[in-house]
């Protein structure tokens, strides 16, 4: 193991659950507003995952009213409080852009 790996393995988070892209999760994020910091919860179906270790990306898909709004979270960030699996859902496709391109709402199916 080299050094950079060594590095990389301490600012890996362990308290991180398992999810794949077609789960619903909901993200407790700390938003800093000038010297006062709350939790806001964003919930919605994650998209895709990109990267490894400690680069890791995710990005959270929702609809606010009508409108979709997608996020993109880093895993490791310190700013995460804690992410929670809502619903496991089965996809059979690796990143879902094409919901957005979709008329209609995209139902996944309960993966078990």
């Amino acid at each position: 193991m080299n050094l950079v790996d060594k590095i990389n393995a301490k600012s890996v988070r362990k308290d991180i659950p398992d999810f794949r892209v077609g789960d619903t999760v909901r993200v407790d994020y700390q938003i800093v507003e000038g010297k006062n910091t709350r939790i806001q919860a964003f919930e919605g179906l994650v998209t895709e995952m990109k990267g490894g270790s400690i680069g890791r990306t995710f990005t959270v898909r929702k609809k606010s009213g009508s409108v979709p709004v997608k996020r993109v979270f880093k895993a490791n960030s310190p700013l995460i409080d804690k992410i929670t699996v809502v619903r496991k859902g089965y996809v059979r496709r690796s990143k879902l852009h094409f919901i957005d391109k979709m008329a209609k709402e995209y139902n996944v199916k309960e993966r078990n």
